[in-house]
């Protein structure tokens, strides 16, 4: 019988999750940067929302989800991390809920499915921590 009690039996699907996890963050960073028509999707989100700073978002932003992404990645401070990955998705959230048009979301529904679904993810990770194949883990 199988015993999920101890912990290290489940730190390669945490791992794998916490990798999985990282790349969507780079990627959607990437993709904001290189697609043009996401990028101006983005910059129609920040302003139906009222973001504050709109500029420095648009431009900061993406550069700081690829970073998230890589640091979730390689599992360096990942609670920390996740937290600040978090903080995004509950913006994420907000916006999601104020700007209602579907024009501005091409790649996702209206609705803040996706944003909800990784703030779950992120919350996981603040409590457990990095998994498998994380710095942090070699370190202790």
């Amino acid at each position: 019988m199988t015993n999920y009690s101890d912990k290290s039996m489940l730190d390669t699907p945490a791992g794998i999750v916490r990798v999985l996890l990282g790349l969507v963050f780079f990627l959607a960073g990437i993709l904001k940067l290189v697609v043009p028509s996401l990028g101006d999707a983005f910059a129609g989100q920040l302003a139906a929302a009222n973001i504050p700073l709109q500029s420095l978002v648009l431009y900061t932003f993406p550069f700081v989800e690829m970073a998230l992404g890589i640091l979730l990645v390689i599992g360096f401070h990942t609670r920390f991390v996740a937290a600040a990955a978090a903080v995004s998705m509950i913006v994420a959230t907000y916006v999601h809920i104020v700007a209602d048009d579907p024009a501005l979301f091409p790649l996702q529904p209206v609705e803040p499915v996706g944003p909800l679904v990784l703030l779950l993810m992120l919350l996981y990770f603040i409590v457990r921590g990095a998994g498998a194949w994380s710095i942090e883990r070699k370190e202790s």
